[in-house]
């Protein structure tokens, strides 16, 4: 049996509270679209649930395009784990291929998310959804509502520019790196700690039922991700979702990425992922560890494109007509004549930073930004360099790191 319903998953007093109408569209806003349920593309899951007679569903750790990711109890091995349930069997057997050819080609996988164990679950029409197991995780970068101390972001930041190293070194362009696929480490509950003490510490999952919405062919729960305190999460990050990643010089079909706020500029004009890419996508993390807030705004392709001349110039001359991003190309995109705003350049965005840091520090980030967010692919540092650029030992040494 995949799935198994128990007396406890009916209890709400046990796995959290259904919200009342005034609060659903608080809870919605956190969670992955209702619609990919009602189009057979996200498995339902309900908190209390048991998946493969051995994992018992007891949180919300967030979701993806192509994934929901889950805290559960292994029964048998009597600790936490983290689930990624994946949309389809397509989504799936990706990540499956490019997860055992990163085990196979990466020797120190310390700060890369490598499954532990993989199943299946039927889903509708026929369809399978593969499981993976993790290790348990903290909150992603992008949805975790406290702000981490600075230390614990330079940290985050070295150890995510050390698995690029790695994914790169290996031949592998990632080519979804954003803050929702960088996760923090989470410290293990002690053995036997209820379910009433985890939520003590995690927050009390709050849910909405989809067959509110729309009857599905099994169960299911719209559930607000947990917000852990600050004690339990850990000084460590992983980058996971591999499900997209190519070797290095493989032609894809789609140029862009999404959120397009990390996508790279000459992807908008019609070029391949690469290790540029992946750099250009590090960096536009880097500076919202370093800043508070994304260096983008998130309106669109064309409203991307607008903001990166806004901040960074005009593009290329020489790729004036080649934008395939989505919207409409504007020529001033291209124009020599065309300058940043002022209040809007990396320049005032790093000087006008915390208070808390000093100005010798905001130099030495301006410094590392302007390394990798230059427009021409081959003029930005790769991964390794940039690990020992002067300017990046002398950052991360201020908090010994």
């Amino acid at each position: 049996m995949a799935t198994q319903n128990t007396h406890e998953h009916d209890s709400a007093s046990l796995w959290g509270d259904f919200v009342d109408s005034d609060d659903e569209g608080e809870v919605e806003d956190e969670c992955e679209p209702v619609e990919r349920y009602m189009e057979g593309l996200y498995y339902p899951i309900c908190l209390g649930e048991i998946l493969a007679d051995r994992y018992r569903i007891e949180h919300k750790l967030g979701h993806g395009g192509f994934s929901t990711v889950w805290m559960a109890y292994d029964m048998l091995d009597e600790k936490d784990v983290a689930l990624k349930i994946l949309t389809t069997e397509e989504a799936g057997e990706r990540e499956y291929a490019m997860q055992k050819e990163i085990s196979s080609l990466i020797k120190d996988t310390s700060h890369l998310l490598i499954y532990q164990d993989t199943f299946l679950l039927p889903g509708t029409g026929g369809r399978q959804h593969r499981v993976f197991k993790f290790p348990l995780l903290g909150p992603p970068l992008r949805s975790w509502k406290h702000k981490p101390p600075t230390a614990t972001r330079r940290i985050a930041a070295k150890q995510l520019l050390q698995a690029i190293k790695a994914l790169h070194d290996a031949g592998i362009v990632h080519r979804d790196l954003n803050s929702a696929n960088v996760m923090y480490g989470l410290a293990p509950f002690e053995k036997g700690t209820s379910v009433a003490t985890k939520y003590q510490h995690l927050g009390r999952p709050r849910k909405i039922s989809i067959s509110r919405y729309d009857p599905l062919w099994k169960e299911g729960q719209l559930v607000e991700p947990m917000n852990p305190d600050v004690s339990l999460v850990e000084e460590r990050i992983f980058l996971g979702d591999f499900g997209i990643s190519i070797k290095a010089g493989t032609p894809v079909n789609c140029k862009i990425q999404s959120p397009f706020i990390y996508c790279a500029p000459e992807r908008f004009h019609d070029k391949d992922p690469s290790y540029a890419s992946d750099m250009w996508s590090y960096m536009c993390i880097f500076a919202e560890l370093f800043l508070g807030f994304p260096l983008f705004p998130d309106r669109g392709p064309s409203s991307t494109t607008d903001f990166m001349v806004a901040v960074l110039g005009p593009l290329p001359s020489s790729w004036k007509g080649a934008y395939n991003g989505g919207g409409e190309e504007r020529e001033s995109w291209y124009d020599p004549k065309t300058l940043p705003v002022s209040r809007l350049t990396l320049e005032s965005k790093v000087t006008h930073s915390s208070n808390d840091i000093s100005p010798a520090e905001k130099q030495l980030a301006l410094s590392i930004l302007k390394s990798c967010l230059s427009y021409e692919p081959e003029h930005r540092l790769t991964a390794g360099q940039l690990l020992k650029s002067a300017a990046f030992k002398d950052f991360m040494k201020i908090y010994g790191l």
